[in-house]
């Protein structure tokens, strides 16, 4: 009865994770069946969907986008797949990453799992770039709020990983783009229920330091293009500002798209706001701004 269930549970997993989905786009499980890193049983699988632009249109650029959550939920509907839609209709070939939501009882290390799947997204599309006809020096990432925190990380941790990783792999995304992003752990900076729900309950002052990711750049973080609302009173725009001002600090390059009128979770479509960040981030991104 017990082999009974599994190989059901099996079936249904495969038809949830086939290669494509019911909307026409293709759907990748992140990892080799049964090698997904720091799993503990029952644990949700980690995805990427991929929204290929049309042919005639593709520029072999792409970007891996996290939605937010507070590290407790994907907003996928609202944030990941509009600015996939976006992405895709201006010739960006766009990967959208159902990355683990860090949890106690489905992984061990919950810390550092979003972090790995976010670089198992990049080592992905890179060996894969042939297949979907991508440059792979030119791959960034899109991270929404919480989701911003997950991509700054892998933007300024990128030379460590417990990833899997034979081939040696670059885990550095070529630039970044952070929508109203969480940046800070400090007290006075920080979305504390995003803070709690990575490095909780117990919160040291070295993951503190570790994950504020403002005291994390260097010269090899790569160029960013920030956008956020001056008014937003769930993640503070000084988060922002402060991941801004590190940047130029050590002459990396860095776009800053600010709303006077921005509510938190506005998405790809700011409705109180004539002129949308994403057309602008998207002339930013053809410009190729982030190359060498």
């Amino acid at each position: 009865m017990k082999n009974q269930i599994k190989r059901l549970l099996y079936l249904i997993t495969s038809l949830l994770f086939a290669t494509f989905s019911l909307f026409g786009q293709e759907v990748i499980a992140l990892y080799p069946e049964g090698q997904v890193p720091f799993a503990k049983n029952n644990a949700e699988p980690p995805k990427l969907t991929v929204f290929k632009p049309e042919k005639n249109l593709a520029r072999g650029t792409a970007v891996i986008v996290c939605s937010g959550g507070s590290y407790g939920g994907r907003a996928n509907r609202v944030e990941g797949i509009p600015a996939c839609k976006k992405l895709m209709e201006a010739g960006i070939t766009a990967f959208l990453l159902d990355y683990r939501l860090p949890k106690v009882e489905a992984m061990d290390h919950k810390e550092i799992v979003p972090l790995t799947d976010a670089q198992r997204a990049i080592q992905y599309v890179r060996e894969n770039a042939k297949k979907y006809k991508i440059d792979p020096s030119r791959l960034g990432m899109m991270g929404f709020s919480a989701g911003g925190h997950l991509v700054s990380t892998v933007g300024t941790h990128f030379e460590k990983s417990e990833l899997y990783n034979p081939k040696g792999t670059s885990l550095r995304t070529d630039f970044m783009v952070l929508v109203y992003p969480v940046i800070s752990f400090a007290d006075s900076l920080t979305h504390k229920i995003s803070r709690m729900n990575l490095i909780g309950p117990e919160l040291t002052n070295d993951n503190i330091l570790k994950y504020s990711n403002e005291l994390q750049v260097t010269e090899q973080t790569p160029p960013t293009y920030l956008t956020s609302g001056m008014d937003d009173k769930t993640v503070d725009v000084k988060n922002s500002l402060y991941f801004a001002a590190a940047l130029r600090q050590k002459y990396v390059p860095v776009e800053l798209f600010l709303y006077e009128k921005g509510r938190h979770g506005y998405g790809v479509n700011n409705n109180q706001a004539k002129v949308q960040w994403i057309d602008d981030c998207i002339e930013w991104i053809k410009k190729e701004r982030y190359k060498k």
